[in-house]
Formats: C-alpha cells, structure tokens, sequence
C-alpha cells in the first residue's frame, strides 16, 4: 500500500513539474513581444506570430507564472528599432540584445525597469544621448558599448542604480568629464570608458571604490597628472592614448594587487618610480611611445610576477639589463626604439623564460655574439631585430640552432654574406624576413623545406640565379587559413575606425601569407607551380631579371591580393585566368616584353594604367585601345606607300639628271677629244 501511494506521489510530481516548466505566456507579455517583433525589420530567428505562447521562443525564458524574465536575442542579425511597449515587461530581469543592427535612440522608459538586473545593449548602431535620469534599482551589469551614443555621461547610474558592479560605455562618442557622482557606486567591479572624448583629469576617488578591480580608460582626451593617496583595490588599469603628462607618481605601492598597467602613448616623461620597478603583483608593464629615460632598472627579485614588458619607443639609454633572466615569470620583451648600446648580455643565455623578445632600432653590436647568445634560449619562439646592427656578416655557423623559433624578423641590418645553413634547423618557422640588407648568392632551395613556413620575404638584396623550385610546394601555403599575426601577449582593445565602427587593435604585426623576393637579380622563369598556393596573399617577383611566359596556372591563387611582376623581362600574353582573382587588389606587370591584347573584367577594370605601362606590344582598355593601334598600322602603312608614290617621280628625276651628267663629263669629253685628233691627222 505505501510503495503504490509512493508510485502515485511521484506520477504526480513529475506531471506537475512538466507542467511548470513549459508554462504559458502571460498574454501582456506575448502582445509586448510581438509589438517588438512587428517593430523589426527583419524576421526573428524562432519566432512566430502563430504560436500564442512566447514563452517557446528562442531566447525567451519565463518564469512559473508565465512571466517573462529574459529576453536574451544576442547576435541574432536584428534590424529596427526599439518599441516603447517593449518596457510592459515589468518582471524582465535579463535583456540581451548585443551584436545586433539596431539603431535609433533606445526608449528612456527602458532605463526604468524596476526588475532589470542584465541590459546589454553593445555592439549596435544605438545612438543618441543618454537619458538624465538612470533608475535600475536592481542592475547589476549595464553595457552599451561600441554604438554611437554622445554627450555627457549620465549621473544617475550610481545615484538611483547603487548596486550596479558592471558598467561598459567604451567605444561610443560620449565627452566631457567623469561625473563626480560616480563616487556612489560602493559596490562598482568593472568601469569601462575607453574609446570616447572624455576630457578632463582622472579622479583621483575612483582609485578609492573599495570593489573596483577594471578600470579602462584608454583612448580619451584625459590630460593633467595621476594622483592617488590611498590603497587601491584596482587589479588592471588602462590609461593608455590620453594626454597625460609628467612624471609617474611613486604611488604603486599603494596598489597591492595590480597586475596590468597600461599608459602607453601618453606625454610621461622621467625615470620610472621606485614602487613600479620593485612591484611585485604587476604582470604585464606597457609603457611605449613616452618619453621615459634614465636605465631599465627593474627590480627582478621583486618583480616575481612579470610576464610582459613593453617599454617601446622612449629615450631609455645604457646597456640591455643583464638581469632581466631573473625575473622568473618573464616571457615577453620588447625595447625597440630607446637609446640601447652594447650586446646582447650573457646571462641571457639562461633565460629559461623568453619566448617574445624585440630590440628593433636600437644601436647594438656583434650580431654573431648576439644570435650564439639567443639560440641558447630554450623557449624562444619570436625574435626581432629590425634596424639594430648596422653593416656586419650574417654568421655561417651551422650549429646555431633555434628549435622552438617561429618568427625570425631582421630586415634593414646592411647585413652582408649568404643567407645561412642554419636556418634549415628552424623547423617550426613561420615567418623569415631578411629584407632589405646586403645579401648575395643564391636563395637555398632547403628554404622549400621548412613545413610552416608562410611569410618569406627576401627583397631589396643581392640574391640571384633561379628561383628555387621547393619554394612552390610550401605546404602551409597550399591550405587557406587566415593572416598571421605576431604570437605577442600584448592587450586587445578596442578602437573606432574611419567608418565610425569599432575594431580590435593590438600591437601584433600583420603578416599575411606572403612571398616577397623582389628588387634581387634573380632570372630564369616564374614556375607554373606557383599556382598550387593557393593560400598566398601575396606574390612579390618586380625588379629582377625574370623572363618566360606568365604561368596561367596563377590565375588558381584564389586568396591573392598583390601579385607584382613588373619589371622583368617577362614575355608572351596576360592569362586570362587572371582575371578570376576576385581578391586581387594591387597588381602590376608594368615594364615587361608582355605582348596581344590585356584581358577585361573582374578585378581588372579597376587595375589603372601604370599597372600595364612599359609594354609596347600591350593594347587593351588602359593602354592604347586595339582598335586605335590597329588603325594607327593601317594609316603608317598609307603613309609609306604614299611617300613611296611621292618620291618616285623624284628620285627617277633625279637619276636622270645624275646619268645625263655623268654623260656630259664622261662621254662628250671623249668624242671632243676624238674629234681633235683626227683634225691633226
């Protein structure tokens, strides 16, 4: 008897909760939502006006009475604009409706919802001021950024909205300064505002918001000095692209549990401060593109957490710190562009750490003694040298060897000699550029066996002989995959381009897939087997001395943006296959012996003239149309025979006289001569 009235509780419940858990849309509810659904001006993904219960919608979530609680419609591609009655929803506590196409000014209504703990409007083409008045007694999270909101900053966010631990303004067009009222959010975790026209200083009490942890303000129009005179809770804070000035203030000690600071592309100046060097929560120190001077005395026994160290583009002066092996966190280092003499420091041949590691400009010595150095780095995958030695020989030694090495950049060095045997040890390279500097010789062919290798860029050396045929089975460029970018740590962020639309930025350098070995003296043909790489972005041959026909097989470079040949000594006609390169969009093979007709269509109507100029046997749209230069022949040909018919009268005129001359000096002598002596006789 007990186990059937058990077996009956349990059927029971389990109907009961079926049926709370599909409950039925509160009518007020459903007619708000197809209010909102009408005021689209696209479809809704999972949406229909058919179904009276919206509680099955995709993206909408009600509660047991039929309530709706969320209304989450995230990258959904929604066109229109936002309704009035969409606030009707009294009990929403999630609205999502980011990564959208919205636009206009959301109603000022929607910042009155009583129950609305989530709103997130960002990534959308919002625009408009902000309403004065912000009351969201229950918010918790507010983003709006990346849209097109202006004006000041409202003050009600942290008046009326006290528990809000989120707020995300960046990437819009708001200005003036940081309302004072912001002070009140006593419970604010996050506060993003980069990306504006935010003006005026820094306050100093938003290093005092006791649960403050985010602060990002980068990409403003802040000015005067940082100032803090109490602990700070802060753990990343961004000031960088402002105009700050003056000295750092030797206040870090005040911030515990900092481990990013960025301030980079401001107007500091100075040495860096005590409590920066000797910090020993920071982990990532960005500073470049200042006026910072004095050594790079960093404290590594205290700075037991840096990972990245960015000081790019100052006026630091003296030697390479031989300590920096001892911060034992430290994976990514980058000193271009500072005052920087001497050699590579010994103690880096213990830098178990190093992965990244960049000193381009800088006016170092020995670049032998540099790279045995280096390759001694177990870990290292990125080295940069761009423009650091100056008129020295690449080093032969076939026992220099970088086994994790990925990125190898040293252009711009005069450096002179072979391009070396070692670098058939690289096995795991990804992109080798030894542009512009003194090279002779032949490319190896061993190049054509490095199996990651994308980005090859040879140009404005000495090399010659043939083109090595290894290099068209590189194969990592015969799969699409997307640009590389530098493998470097450094922050993401979050800019406003021309077009008004926000894009990621980082300091990463764009390599894509590219094979550059132009301005050599390399000859011989331009291989048919170029065409199987089809995940070439760039194909770079002009100033060399190549002749041959231009292989047709290059029109299968379907990921193609610059193909340049001009400049060599190429023959034959254009391939119409080039002309289904959809992506190409710089092209050239001005300056050749390329003869017949230039194809037309496709990307080659935008192609201007000095794509094509230098070829006299050319005629096509951009150059001397075929018709005109057919009919300039036939008229040179009239021309000729009609100075022929001209001269004819002329010269048989003149040949007549000539003969009668020769006659009256020759012949008439002669019978004088014969009729005087037979008067004699």
């Amino acid at each position: 008897m007990n186990t059937l009235w058990l077996y009956t509780t349990i059927i029971l419940t389990t109907f009961s909760l079926k049926a709370h858990s599909n409950p039925t849309c509160n009518p007020n509810d459903s007619i708000t939502l197809k209010h909102f659904m009408n005021g689209m001006e696209s479809p809704i993904p999972g949406w229909t006006s058919n179904s009276s219960n919206c509680c099955n919608w995709d993206g909408v979530t009600c509660d047991l009475s039929g309530n709706v609680i969320k209304l989450e419609l995230s990258k959904k591609k929604l066109v229109g604009t936002l309704v009035n009655s969409l606030t009707n929803l009294t009990n929403l506590r999630t609205l999502n409706l980011s990564r959208n196409l919205l636009k206009g000014t959301p109603p000022v209504s929607l910042f009155h919802l009583q129950c609305l703990q989530v709103l997130d409007l960002s990534a959308n083409e919002f625009s408009g001021s902000l309403p004065d008045s912000v009351n969201l007694p229950m918010i918790q999270l507010l983003d709006i950024s990346d849209n097109n909101f202006e004006g000041p900053i409202a003050v009600g966010f942290c008046i009326n909205s006290t528990g809000i631990k989120v707020l995300r303004l960046g990437v819009n067009y708001f200005d003036g300064e940081i309302p004072l009222e912001f002070e009140n959010c006593s419970v604010l975790e996050e506060l993003s505002l980069d990306g504006n026209f935010v003006s005026g200083m820094l306050p100093e009490y938003l290093f005092r918001l006791p649960r403050l942890l985010r602060l990002t303000v980068q990409d403003n129009a802040i000015s005067g000095q940082l100032r803090n005179s109490e602990v700070s809770s802060l753990v990343y804070l961004d000031v960088s692209l402002n105009y700050i000035s003056g000295r750092l203030p030797d206040f870090f000690h005040l911030f515990p549990n900092l481990s990013y600071f960025a301030a980079h592309s401001n107007n500091l100046d100075g040495r860096m401060p005590f409590s920066l060097v000797n910090s020993g929560s920071i982990s990532s120190l960005v500073l470049r593109n200042n006026s910072f001077s004095g050594l790079i005395d960093l404290n590594c026994s205290a700075m037991v957490n840096l990972k990245l160290l960015d000081l790019v583009d100052n006026k630091f002066t003296g030697s390479i710190p031989n300590n920096l092996p001892a911060c034992p966190l430290l994976k990514t280092i980058d000193l271009g562009g500072n005052n920087l003499t001497g050699q590579i420091p010994e103690t880096f041949k213990s830098f178990n750490s190093l992965s990244y590691l960049s000193l381009s400009m800088c006016k170092l010595n020995s670049f032998s003694g540099s790279l045995q150095i280096l390759h001694m780095c177990p870990n290292l995958t990125t080295l940069v040298l761009s423009r650091s030695f100056d008129n020295e020989e690449m080093p032969s030694d076939a026992n220099l060897q970088f086994k994790k090495l990925k990125t190898l950049v040293i252009p711009s060095c005069k450096l002179t000699g072979r391009i070396p045997v070692w670098l058939n040890g690289l096995t795991k390279l990804r992109i080798l550029d030894l542009s512009w500097n003194e090279l002779t010789g032949s490319i190896p062919p061993f190049l054509g066996s490095l199996q990651s290798l994308v980005y090859l860029d040879l140009s404005n050396n000495y090399l010659s002989g043939e083109i090595p045929k290894s290099l068209t089975g590189l194969p990592d460029l015969q799969f699409h995959e997307n640009s590389l970018e530098l493998s470097v740590e450094f922050p993401i962020s979050m800019r406003r381009g021309t077009n008004g639309k926000a894009f990621k930025y980082n300091y990463g350098i764009r390599f894509p897939p590219t094979l550059d070995l132009s301005n050599n003296f390399l000859t011989g043909p331009i291989w048919p087997e170029f065409g199987y790489l089809i995940n070439l972005h760039c194909l770079n041959l002009r100033y060399n001395e190549l002749s041959g026909n231009i292989p047709s097989s290059l029109g299968n470079l379907t990921s193609i943006e610059t193909l340049d040949l001009s400049h060599n000594d190429l023959s034959g006609e254009i391939p119409l296959s080039l002309v289904s390169l959809g992506m190409l969009r710089k092209f050239s093979i001005a300056y050749n012996n390329l003869t017949g007709i230039i194809p037309s269509g496709g990307q080659f109507s935008t192609f201007s003239v000095s794509s094509f100029e230098g070829n006299p046997g050319l005629c096509g749209e951009f150059v001397l149309s075929c018709v005109k230069k057919q009919k300039s022949f036939q008229i040179r040909e009239y021309e000729v025979i009609e100075e022929s018919l001209i001269s004819l009268p002329v010269w048989t005129g003149f040949g007549t006289g000539f003969l009668f001359a020769v006659i009256l000096l020759l012949v008439l002598p002669r019978i004088r001569d014969k009729q005087d002596t037979d008067k004699f006789e």
